[in-house]
């Protein structure tokens, strides 16, 4: 290296040496980064892959967030009686109703696609996702989900984090501070960004009060899919040299406040981003992947949205073969209003279904061919459901009281339901279940037991599924 650029170390007494010793990871996380990356830099790496509490049955989790709510007895809730008494009044033919978020109740409104029994299981599927539904016989279909909150922003929350509230850390955070990475060079928890982030932002994401090390790392799907991912300096050595003088200003940082979580993670972080600069460039090349497999997923359709979902898709199962932990797809920006459909149904699920259908089903097939759908859970939900009757004319207003989401792959029984709504797909009446039930049998699957996973705070451990929350072990293969 040119010697102009060599940052020599200050000269300190002993008392200054041994002060600046022993404050904690993150100087160490700069030793590794910096020229001495072996051990000392692995062992302390928040990251580090860790042991779970048994054996796990997934090895990483594909997390489809459909934001707004998907409706239930337009999907995946087939109920003949909204055929039969379509354009009644619902409080005459189902009876007492809830409060909606809008109070415009309409008709009873029969869904627009036509449900059908699908694969050896028969499992009822809508026409609304033609391309899942060939692969129902791989779906563990949830009906008798429910939520606590009918607002998107706190039933958001509620279902990334247990509490609907802001500030606490998101399930793909608690799964990567239990288990943390398997590959060093990637972040344990992953979030694609299709262009939607949902309500309530970034800390849907977030760590809360876990290490900021364990936060989503947001990547874009479309353009530049992270800052600075490409290094801006055309001499390396002046990149070298900015290296250098973060790690010197770090030491001396850690060395006046001793230890401290958001200084020890930004230098976790900062040696995670090092590493990131020469692995997500390969990660986001897809020209080693076939022709045939990006038409599988739909890298050629006409739809542009389902195209940059496709991506998201096929990124998904690249970061599964390179042991991402946690990944969570957010929706396209379509132009419609998430699959928040308070008027024009047909028009909102019809758009936003075509954008996710054929990259999903390709998903499946493409990890079930791979041998990875052993291994890979793959969650597909929104935060809560729509009524069975109409808001206004032809829109459905939000339904907390039941609703239906599904997993695939890892330790799931494949082409089963459980649980079911009312006649009226309206309000969860077998087998009941909460966030904290998702979330308990999420962690069990990975190995990990919701009860024992925990993080001091504010004077006692908190953990997920805070004091709730059982493992739903009737849909366990």
């Amino acid at each position: 290296m040119n010697p102009k650029f060599q940052l020599p170390l200050p000269n300190l007494s002993r008392r200054a040496m041994l002060k600046r010793a022993g404050n904690g990871f993150g100087a160490m996380a700069f030793s590794a980064l910096f020229g001495n990356a072996g051990n000392a830099g692995a062992a302390v790496s928040p990251s580090l892959a860790k042991a779970p509490h048994y054996p796990a049955k997934a090895r990483s989790v594909i997390f489809l967030f459909m934001e707004g709510g998907v409706s239930q007895v337009d999907s995946f809730d087939y109920k003949p009686m909204l055929e039969k008494h379509h354009g009644e009044d619902p409080r005459k033919a189902i009876g007492k109703l809830e409060k909606t978020q809008f109070a415009n109740v309409g008709k009873v409104l029969k869904s627009p696609w036509e449900f059908k029994q699908r694969g050896q299981s028969g499992l009822w599927v809508s026409e609304l996702f033609p391309r899942i539904a060939t692969r129902a016989d791989d779906l563990c279909v949830l009906k008798s989900m429910t939520s606590q909150f009918p607002e998107h922003t706190s039933a958001n929350y509620f279902l990334h984090s247990g509490l609907g509230l802001q500030g606490r850390p998101s399930m793909g955070a608690w799964v990567a501070y239990g288990l943390g990475s398997h590959n060093e060079n990637l972040p344990g928890f992953v979030v694609l960004n299709g262009g939607q982030i949902p309500s309530g932002g970034l800390d849907c994401f977030g760590s809360g009060f876990l290490p900021a090390s364990f936060q989503g790392s947001l990547l874009n799907a479309n353009g530049t899919p992270i800052a600075n991912i490409v290094p801006g300096e055309k001499n390396p050595e002046y990149q070298v040299v900015k290296r250098k003088l973060a790690q010197r200003l770090n030491r001396l940082s850690l060395a006046d406040y001793g230890a401290s979580d958001a200084l020890e993670s930004a230098i976790a972080n900062a040696e995670l981003a090092s590493r990131m600069q020469t692995t997500v460039p390969d990660l986001l090349d897809l020209s080693d992947e076939s022709e045939a497999t990006k038409k599988l997923y739909g890298l050629d359709a006409e739809y542009q949205h389902t195209r940059t979902y496709a991506k998201q898709c096929l990124l998904a199962r690249r970061m599964v073969e390179r042991g991402v932990r946690f990944i969570e797809l957010t929706i396209t920006s379509t132009g419609e209003d998430r699959w928040d459909a308070h008027g024009n149904l047909k028009n909102n699920h019809g758009n936003n279904a075509r954008v996710v259908d054929q990259p999903i089903a390709a998903l499946l097939e493409d990890l079930k061919q791979r041998g990875l759908l052993d291994s890979t859970l793959v969650v597909f939900t929104g935060e809560f459901g729509r009524t069975p009757f109409a808001q206004g004319g032809d829109g459905r207003d939000h339904n907390e009281f039941g609703f239906s989401m599904w997993l695939a792959g890892a330790g799931v029984k494949p082409g089963i339901s459980y649980g079911s709504t009312d006649d009226w797909g309206y309000k969860a009446v077998e087998n009941p279940l909460e966030m904290h039930d998702l979330h308990a049998t999420i962690l069990h699957l990975m190995g990990i037991d919701h009860t024992k996973l925990t993080y001091r705070f504010g004077g006692r451990d908190i953990r997920l599924t805070d004091v709730h929350g059982h493992v739903v072990r009737d849909i366990l293969a």
